[in-house]
């Protein structure tokens, strides 16, 4: 499974709450990524200059990274991707790891949100976290790539039939009973979601 929204769309959130009701890991490029930075590693110095600049870290960089993560034991039952694939190139990617590993994607949930309500909370998350990625501008350029280029995966992915659309917009909560709503609608495993 995949999950995919603008930043600030409450991804990391909502992931973590499927994996634990799923009993899946999740997979964050993200906090690889920011684990990498903070521990000054040669991938972190590399990703924080892309970072920093709100630019997507280099496909033969992130693609590497989820290739290692994806042979991990603790995948080998399911998993559910945060922050990967945001462009067609890492999708067909993704594809070719999928396909020598025996697997495909099940479903590709994507969370939608208002733009305007997006740099509002990602502003609000710099102020709390101290984030050096998140200050207006660098938050907007990151919508505009992913208009501009993750709005194609999600194209792709509804060209096959896999992607289920719900509003991100809300509190945590609400946001969790949509989703969950829907994954039980499709997965038709009320028990697992309380429904």
């Amino acid at each position: 499974m995949l999950i995919i929204g603008p930043p600030g769309s409450g991804k990391g959130t909502q992931a973590e709450r499927i994996s634990e009701r799923l009993g899946v890991a999740a997979i964050s490029t993200g906090d690889i990524f920011r684990a990498n930075v903070k521990g000054e590693t040669p991938l972190g110095i590399e990703a924080r200059e892309y970072m920093d600049a709100g630019d997507f870290v280099p496909d033969s960089v992130t693609n590497k990274m989820v290739r290692d993560r994806l042979n991990e034991a603790d995948v080998q039952d399911g998993f559910l991707l945060d922050g990967y694939p945001r462009t067609t190139a890492q999708v067909d990617y993704l594809d070719g790891i999928l396909v020598g590993r025996g697997d495909k994607l099940d479903l590709v949930l994507q969370l939608t949100a208002d733009d305007e309500e997006l740099v509002a909370r990602l502003l609000g998350r710099a102020r709390e976290t101290g984030r050096s990625d998140d200050n207006e501008a660098v938050i907007r350029h990151r919508l505009d790539l992913y208009h501009g280029q993750t709005e194609a995966v999600v194209a792709k992915y509804a060209g096959r039939g896999i992607l289920a659309r719900v509003d991100g917009m809300g509190g945590v909560g609400e946001v969790t009973d949509r989703v969950m709503g829907m994954l039980g609608d499709l997965l038709k495993v009320p028990a697992v979601f309380g429904r």
